[in-house]
């Protein structure tokens, strides 16, 4: 397993542009969610196992796992999931407003680590006292094979992180950290009516589950949402897991004395997962020890709810390409106007900077208005190549009165407003640009290089003469996904490498699909 320093016939760089080529050519679909585990009362367990890279390494890290239980798993629709005696990051722990909430942590870590306990931000937290447990300068600790019991009431909603309170600057690093979402014990109507009714209804009419943990993050109507998606930030440096891993054999306890400083991270991660990984599905069998992924997909005029966190000892400046996020609140706190009580007051940010410790709970969304033409082109379901979908403004201008209409949400003033300035297809010609050459475009399994939504868009776009791909080209085969991708990355160019190599690290693709593709979360 210790194949950190092993001896490659070939180049990092050789080895993870082929592992890129390979998943961006072969990789099934998968989605994100938000996955996790519920209940009132959760058994974990800390111990060493061994972390996965793209490089090909095996990195050496501790975590919190579930022990003793088979958990319950959420959403609902997760059929697959799986809770093993480790992961990083720990379990997600979903819990509803009010609930009283028991944790017990055994420590299951090598001796020579010592102690080690977890902290719960934001909670008014009763720990145990008894055999097995120690007082620690933060908290109360498991000693080596004792077990500790924490208690507390979710007093409010939102998202928040978890995370060892014993000798951070190691423990954290070495992966014993988490996510809790506390659940309102109440939703406003507004989330269950309306637009978003109509968005969940638009979902149902195309085969697709509700994967929402609630219709809303807290109890305020502004904080209704359509779908959801966890992300974690962290970062490794593999000097000090290689020298915790060197001392693990240690038989004196407590004993161990790594050198967290000078600190120089070479793996970036999302979920515990680095680029490519990070697009596998969740609950992957091939990474048994980091379960979740990050892959997120919507479709036009969805909300879309982002839970971060920032779990490592950096800041990562999250960009999320396509829109700016409306920040709701912050380590479960909503944050309202001072002169409106009502009101909400969150910035709108073009990057989610993940300040060390901070959740932030925020809102998403596209629906493509502001890009001056019809994405959607034409009915690709119609027996008529040259047959058009209406688009019935609402009052804010959108086509929402038919939620089974596959240009469900269109913004109505672009409608049959052509791209092209002299197109081949069936798209009429006098619009605002010339598509560039078609080298330039960016194609695989799911986006086709076309400017238009659906299966069939490169075709329905240009013909077989045009000037973006043809339909076929890599991997997008014509009747499957073409949707829109836009990057989130860290905005630290460093960030998005894995061990130097770019691509890598802190990067993944929002997919914003037509409603002919079903997303299916349930891995």
């Amino acid at each position: 397993m210790r194949v950190m320093n092993m001896n490659k016939t070939i180049s990092q760089t050789q080895l993870l542009l082929a592992i890129v080529l390979t998943a961006l050519l072969l990789a099934p679909a998968a989605f994100a969610a938000a996955p996790g585990i519920t209940g009132t009362t959760f058994n974990l367990n800390a111990r060493a196992e061994y972390l996965t890279q793209p490089d090909g390494s095996a990195i050496y890290s501790w975590g919190y796992g579930c022990v003793g239980t088979t958990p319950t798993f959420a959403p609902s629709a997760i059929t697959d999931g799986f809770c093993s005696n480790m992961q990083v990051p720990g379990p997600t722990l979903i819990v509803t407003q009010g609930q009283s909430i028991t944790v017990n942590l055994t420590n299951n870590l090598p001796a020579a680590a010592g102690n080690t306990s977890i902290l719960f931000p934001g909670f008014t937290v009763t720990s145990s006292t008894g055999a097995g447990t120690q007082r620690g300068l933060l908290t109360q600790e498991a000693i080596p094979g004792g077990t500790v019991t924490y208690t507390f009431t979710a007093t409010t909603p939102g998202t928040r992180a978890y995370y060892s309170g014993t000798q951070g600057d190691l423990q954290m690093e070495m992966g014993l950290y988490g996510a809790i979402i506390v659940l309102p014990s109440t939703i406003p109507s507004e989330c269950t009516s309306g637009l978003h009714s109509k968005n969940l209804a638009a979902e149902l009419a195309h085969s697709e589950s509700d994967f929402r943990l609630a219709p809303a993050a807290y109890n305020h109507a502004g904080a209704c949402y359509d779908r959801e998606y966890i992300f974690q930030f962290s970062e490794i440096d593999p000097r000090i897991h290689r020298e915790a891993l060197q001392q693990s054999t240690r038989t004196c306890t407590g004993c161990m004395t790594v050198a967290t400083e000078p600190y120089v991270p070479a793996y970036f991660m999302i979920n515990g997962r680095s680029m490519p990984d990070d697009m596998d599905p969740n609950y992957a069998p091939q990474y048994p020890h980091q379960p979740y992924n990050g892959n997120p997909h919507m479709h036009p005029g969805e909300l879309v709810l982002l839970r971060i966190i920032g779990q490592g000892r950096w800041q990562h400046p999250f960009h999320e390409h396509g829109n700016h996020v409306r920040v709701l609140g912050r380590d479960g706190n909503l944050i309202l106007s001072a002169t409106d009580a009502t009101a909400l007051a969150g910035p709108l940010l073009f990057t989610t900077t993940t300040t060390p410790g901070q959740a932030i709970d925020g809102i998403y969304y596209w629906t493509g208005k502001g890009l001056n033409w019809d994405p959607y082109g034409h009915n690709p379901t119609s027996g008529d190549p040259l047959a058009k979908l209406t688009c019935t403004p609402d009052a804010n201008g959108y086509n929402t009165g038919d939620p089974t209409a596959i240009n469900y949400f269109e913004w109505c003033q672009d409608h049959n407003k052509p791209l092209q300035s002299t197109p081949t297809g069936d798209v009429a010609g006098g619009g605002p640009a010339t598509l560039p050459d078609p080298n330039i475009f960016a194609n695989g399994p799911w986006y086709g290089g076309s400017p238009y939504l659906g299966p069939n868009a490169t075709v329905r776009a240009v013909g077989s003469t045009g000037t973006t791909p043809p339909s076929g080209t890599v991997a997008n085969s014509p009747t499957d996904e073409a949707g829109f991708a836009f990057m989130w990355h860290s905005h630290n160019e460093r960030e998005i490498t894995t061990n130097n190599i770019f691509p890598g690290g802190m990067l993944m693709m929002m997919l914003v699909d037509s409603r002919e593709f079903v997303i299916n979360e349930s891995n």
